[in-house]
């Protein structure tokens, strides 16, 4: 996909993810597809069919992007974030996959599910999305009047050193096989989405649900439309092709002016859809008087995930403006909000910014982080479930009899009868 100008490349490559994320939006909306949903029903009930709709978007999206690589049609190699980084990030991953998996389940969803939310006219979410997004801004840019991030406040001088260094990249193909690490890639992939398609589709009641399926290829399919696209966008400037990262990075070279220059190279990388970083670039944008220098793939995204919510909700006529119920509701929202800042930045996604287009890559860390999600949702609504039904209960009771549930102990740790 070449264009003649830097400006028409750009607006194809922002504006495609604007788009795509329409579409999703107005499907998840319709189908109720959600991540947290889907461990509470699950954990709750025992019902996996929103469990089977997330991991066939994984399926899905594992399949195209291991494809697309080996015909050269997709870069998740050189993305923004960097989920394959040589420097394993573990710590990160698995303490920002808790935090996040904690606070979405306050928080009554993920980023994209508050995002959908919002559509459809849900206040509350409005108000966890601004929270998200002043948390994730000051997570990697510096608080007024300081060169300090929150990341370098708080995490960076005990948590990083953690990383350990895996080479050039951390995705499973190159680990296993650093020299053939394509076809390795391709092979582990297949595998995994075989394996997951497996577990799927042996389910007869989610073989007849539309909605289940339908929400999983859509939202698989739309990770695998944005790699695709941001990895291939190109223009032409003095009979050479650049594409826009690289032209940005060497625009006081070939650039006139600095007019229509974007304020940072990394969100032209390839990329795919993700939520917490790009709430948190939307608080950016919109405290700069809405720059178009600021303007980026993930802020379009985030935006289209809620237009395409609307716009379902006026068309099934389900629209509807939605409070607070108590002083209870709002803290805990608030707390998840903030939580899911941090987790999501620490972990460089959310559960579709990790837990679907970082699985994606292969990359090791985005499994670490998808794991740690599932699990701190799932603890938290059995520590939710037992102090409700004992009143006596102590958090660390409830835990450790979650922790029993889950067969992560032996039955005669439990504290509590089984509910």
């Amino acid at each position: 996909m070449n264009f003649e100008t830097f400006v028409s490349a750009q607006n194809a490559f922002i504006w495609s993810g604007f788009i795509m994320a329409f579409i999703m939006g107005a499907v998840v909306n319709k189908t109720n597809f959600c991540t947290m949903g889907a461990v509470s029903d699950w954990v709750n009930i025992g019902d996996k069919g929103r469990f089977r709709a997330w991991m066939l978007a994984i399926s899905v999206a594992i399949i195209g992007v291991t494809v697309l690589e080996a015909l050269s049609l997709a870069t998740p190699g050189d993305s923004f974030p960097p989920y394959r980084g040589g420097q394993l990030i573990w710590a990160e991953n698995i303490l920002g996959g808790l935090l996040f998996g904690i606070g979405m389940t306050l928080g009554s969803g993920c980023g994209n599910k508050n995002l959908i939310r919002a559509g459809a006219g849900n206040i509350k979410s409005i108000m966890v999305l601004a929270i998200i997004g002043l948390i994730a801004y000051f997570m990697v840019n510096p608080l007024p009047d300081s060169d300090a991030t929150l990341m370098s406040m708080l995490f960076y001088d005990w948590i990083r050193p953690l990383a350990i260094e895996v080479g050039d990249s951390q995705d499973l193909g190159s680990l296993v096989s650093a020299e053939n690490a394509t076809m390795a890639r391709l092979v582990i992939g297949v595998l995994i989405a075989l394996a997951l398609l497996i577990f799927i589709f042996k389910s007869a009641e989610f073989r007849g649900s539309f909605d289940n399926i339908l929400s999983g290829l859509v939202v698989g399919i739309a990770v695998i439309g944005a790699w695709y696209i941001t990895s291939n966008v190109t223009f032409t400037f003095d009979e050479e092709t650049y594409s826009l990262r690289g032209f940005v990075q060497e625009w006081d070279f070939l650039a006139e002016s600095d007019e229509g220059k974007p304020a940072d190279s990394r969100p032209l990388a390839a990329q795919s859809y993700t939520f917490i970083n790009p709430i948190g670039q939307i608080t950016g944008y919109v405290g700069s008087g809405f720059d178009r220098a600021l303007l980026t793939f993930g802020i379009l995204a985030a935006f289209g995930v809620i237009a395409g919510s609307l716009f379902w909700s006026v068309v099934s006529k389900s629209f509807r403006i939605e409070w607070f119920a108590s002083v209870g509701d709002f803290a805990n929202h608030f707390i998840g909000a903030v939580l899911m800042g941090f987790g999501g930045t620490l972990a460089l996604g959310c559960t579709i910014g990790q837990g679907v287009t970082g699985v994606s890559t292969l990359a090791a860390g985005s499994f670490l982080s998808l794991f740690a999600i599932i699990f701190g949702s799932a603890m938290t609504m059995k520590v939710q479930l037992y102090k409700m039904v004992y009143e006596e209960a102590s958090i660390f009771s409830a835990f450790m009899t979650g922790l029993a549930d889950m067969k992560l102990l032996p039955a005669a740790m439990r504290k509590h009868d089984a509910v």
